[in-house]
């Protein structure tokens, strides 16, 4: 019987994992009372700042908007499950918005080194939206992998 068990991942293997960008699931905190809104995203990470971007689409009724006026402190999750097990990264911290008066060389620097993949998910005309960028450093970092034992 096979007992399968997790190991925490070294810096450089999560690293590798994330990679310059990927698809996740970022979830923002709703109230006490309610579950967290949580929402699939597509993210950059530059590894040598371990900071993740984010390309937020937001409409007319954005439920984010509302929330990240409150508390702009969220979670963010990205795994895979292959051949050899499964790999999943859990993050918190809080979003920072990326304004035309926070960019800089230094931002910019960073942003060239992160690829955010496009992934559409949206329920109307992307035209119809509007998109902010936003970081996150985050305060924890957690990476796990699976791994295998026989009995």
């Amino acid at each position: 019987m096979e007992d399968i068990r997790s190991v925490q991942m070294d810096e450089e293997m999560r690293n590798e994992f994330l990679g310059r960008g990927g698809t996740g699931v970022l979830s923002l905190s709703s109230g006490k009372e309610q579950a967290p809104y949580s929402i699939p995203i597509s993210y950059g990470f530059d590894a040598e700042e371990e900071t993740f971007y984010f390309r937020l689409a937001f409409g007319t009724d954005s439920t984010k908007a509302d929330l990240l006026e409150r508390d702009s402190h969220v979670s963010f999750v990205t795994h895979e499950h292959t051949d050899d097990g499964w790999k999943s990264i859990v993050a918190a911290g809080q979003l920072s918005p990326i304004t035309e008066g926070t960019v800089g060389t230094e931002i910019l620097d960073r942003m060239r080194r992160i690829h955010i993949p496009l992934v559409d998910t949206f329920d109307r005309d992307p035209q119809e939206l509007t998109f902010e960028f936003f970081r996150m450093k985050p305060y924890e970092f957690t990476g796990k992998r699976e791994a295998h034992t026989e009995d």
